[in-house]
């Protein structure tokens, strides 16, 4: 392959390593409140 094919696929599998730790990171560190409505009823939870 060609070495700049390389360069952009490494490029590109280590922006999606970021991406996915920074809304893995954000998904850990929520708060606020959750309101879910669902078969038993309203459910208010604070995170």
């Amino acid at each position: 392959m060609n070495r700049n094919v390389i360069t952009l696929v490494v490029a590109v599998l280590a922006v999606a390593v970021v991406v996915l730790g920074y809304q893995l990171y954000q998904e850990r560190h929520k708060s606020g409140v959750e309101i879910s409505i669902g078969n038993r009823g309203i459910s208010i939870e604070q995170k």
